[in-house]
């Protein structure tokens, strides 16, 4: 059985303490957050360990560790990363916007390095709009880092879009720690701003598109923890109230899942 896990994504516009309230109150076992190092402080790392403590809901990850376009490893990303330790998280999202394979290589290196001593695995993900967009770019880094507390992220639309779904056949379960899950359209016009839309606007319930979700299932290791990544402004809409949102969220996944 998956852990199912309520990605910071599907309540883009609550705060750290919501969030951990809807994972508790929605009947989630985890969650996720979006650490932004300018906002969060000492007292919100507080907030969340008071609201999720006795609950039994644990922190499957933080995010987004974003390598800017200099390649540079900074103590914004340290501060997330520290934030992932004191939250007792299991991984850290990373993405970037570094052009260069090499100093990917290198930031990646330092952030798993980093991300070790805090009890996380780094995840480096990669999406049309960064500058790692296939799978086998994420995956030739995480080799050739070669870090135990490295890995990569699968996401199901990110991976539909970059057309390298057989690739996942051949992934060392070692490198995937985690992956983020949902559903969404068989294809997506291209253009930096349809991608963008499909990847925080269009995406769909388990079940409700036509994205290969039983066959990557099938490929995944059988316990692997699953965020439900369902970023989708209809859902917005239509559950306003986070709480509502979430269980909508885990409901239909459930469902779907047959648990």
């Amino acid at each position: 059985m998956h852990l199912l896990s309520l990605a910071a994504g599907v309540l883009p516009e609550f705060s750290p303490e919501e969030i951990a309230r809807a994972a508790v109150e929605s009947g989630f076992r985890a969650t996720g957050f979006t650490v932004k190092p300018e906002e969060w402080t000492d007292q919100t790392t507080r907030n969340v360990q008071s609201i999720l403590r006795g609950t039994g809901v644990e922190v499957l990850d933080v995010e987004p560790v974003w390598i800017g376009a200099d390649g540079r490893i900074t103590d914004s990303h340290r501060k997330i990363l520290d934030v992932g330790a004191a939250l007792q998280a299991k991984n850290a999202l990373i993405v970037s916007s570094c052009a260069d394979e090499a100093q990917n290589r290198r930031a990646f290196e330092l952030l798993a390095e980093y991300s070790a001593r805090c009890g996380l695995r780094a995840c480096l993900e990669f999406l049309r709009i960064t500058s790692i967009q296939k799978l086998s770019q994420a995956l030739g880094i995480v080799e050739a880092v070669g870090h135990p507390a490295g890995g990569v992220l699968v996401d199901s639309i990110h991976l539909a879009r970059c057309h390298e779904f057989e690739l996942l056949r051949t992934v060392d379960p070692k490198w995937m720690p985690y992956a983020q899950f949902c559903d969404g359209r068989a294809s997506c016009a291209e253009g930096h701003q349809s991608l963008l839309a499909d990847a925080v606007d269009e995406r769909l319930l388990p079940g409700e598109g036509a994205l290969p979700l039983r066959e990557s299932l099938q490929i995944f290791r059988e316990d692997i923890p699953l965020a439900l990544e369902i970023r989708s402004k209809a859902l917005r809409k239509q559950y306003p109230d986070p709480v509502a949102r979430a269980r909508r969220v885990l409901e239909s996944a459930t469902s779907w899942f047959g648990y």
